[in-house]
């Protein structure tokens, strides 16, 4: 048996519209409880906002770098994005 990873403990209250949505996805089996469901919530604003930081950061890469760098970093681009085809990276390890 595998044990379960500690968990923090938190007590709040939240808008009613927020709970409301939060035990919607209990009853439809989203998740199996209300702390499940802040869970995947917060889990899921969490990758937004992680994805919308690594797209700022590689556009001010990418506006920085001459027009010679920009040639080198589409072709490297051509062949990576051949290499790793079919790859997810969503995930969060």
């Amino acid at each position: 048996m595998t044990a379960k990873p500690a968990r923090a403990k938190l007590s709040t209250t939240v808008a009613p519209e927020n709970y409301q949505y939060l035990t919607a996805m209990v009853s439809s089996g989203q998740a199996s409880s209300v702390a499940e469901a802040v869970d995947r919530v917060v889990t899921r604003v969490r990758r937004i906002e992680n994805r919308r930081r690594l797209e700022q950061a590689t556009a001010a890469y990418f506006e920085s770098l001459s027009p010679e760098a920009l040639a080198e970093e589409n072709e490297m681009a051509t062949n990576l994005a051949a290499a790793v085809k079919g790859m997810e990276f969503d995930r969060e390890p």
